[in-house]
């Protein structure tokens, strides 16, 4: 199981995600271009001291993280909030990299074409999207819990 970041914006989010995964041992794809610089104070100071902790790789463009994940044999879930099927629906595997777009604009029609599999997370309607970080720690939880992989 993996978490991939696309052209993260908002360093505080990435900080959090870099936390996350170090609590969970789930390893992080950056997709770059990124919003901000990785020395960015606000991004240590989210990811505190765990941030050092995280398996982080970073792809300096989609095309470089798309082959590392066909290398890797990895199927790539998008969560987008306009995708048909709700991620506690959905059957997630431990090749799974689950993908979260920019916290602006989600990810562009031509990446979210090509993706495996879309999951959303379900809300009220008249709602748009819940923040990044908490997106991605909601469906990383339940794939965790689906695969055996939360740690005990």
């Amino acid at each position: 199981m993996r978490l991939a970041l696309y052209h993260p914006e908002i360093p505080q989010n990435t900080g959090t995600l870099l936390r996350l995964g170090a609590c969970l041992g789930v390893p992080l794809d950056l997709i770059e271009p990124c919003g901000f610089v990785p020395s960015d104070a606000r991004l240590r100071r989210a990811g505190m001291d765990y941030a050092e902790l995280a398996k982080l790789t970073r792809h300096p463009s989609w095309e470089d993280f798309l082959l590392f994940c066909e290398t890797q044999r990895r199927r790539t879930v998008l969560l987008c909030p306009r995708a048909k099927v709700s991620y506690l629906d959905f059957s997630f595997t431990p090749q799974d990299t689950l993908l979260l777009g920019t916290e602006s604009s989600g990810v562009p029609e031509s990446v979210a074409k090509i993706v495996d599999a879309r999951v959303r997370i379900p809300m009220h309607p008249g709602r748009r999207s819940l923040n990044v970080a908490i997106s991605g720690a909601m469906v990383l939880s339940e794939a965790l819990r689906q695969t055996g992989l939360m740690p005990l």
